[in-house]
């Protein structure tokens, strides 16, 4: 697993005697150029690119790609987004619920594990 981008940008902060890690776009602006210029919904990008690089679904070459943004201006491959957290209004999240719970029925009705449907993200309403 390649991971050296995600693992130079790697930091941490301490506070109230915590330690907290997080991934420095100053740090990864030291390997892959002049990212602070990016506009900000890009940023928010490359930080969720370098949390989650693992040499599969975000790859070395996904994040160079996002980094020469500014001297391309246009997108060769899909970006692999992972949210920390989902955040879905009352009519967004009641038929998302009401859909887990139908796939869960199925799945139970076949023999499956129930257990399995899960949202990938944490989902706050």
């Amino acid at each position: 697993m390649s991971s050296t981008l995600r693992e130079a940008s790697k930091d941490t902060l301490q506070v109230n005697d915590k330690t907290w890690h997080y991934y420095s776009l100053p740090l990864a602006e030291k390997q892959l150029g002049e990212i602070s210029r990016l506009p900000k919904s890009l940023k928010v990008l490359m930080e969720n690119l370098l949390r989650w690089q693992d040499g599969d679904s975000v790859t070395e070459e996904d994040i160079r790609a996002l980094a020469g943004w500014l001297q391309q201006a246009h997108a060769d491959r899909e970006i692999a987004y992972r949210p920390a957290r989902v955040l879905m209004q009352d009519f967004t999240g009641v038929p998302a619920v009401v859909d887990l719970a139908a796939m869960r029925e199925a799945v139970k009705r076949l023999g499956g594990d129930t257990a399995k449907v899960n949202p990938l993200s944490p989902v706050d309403r």
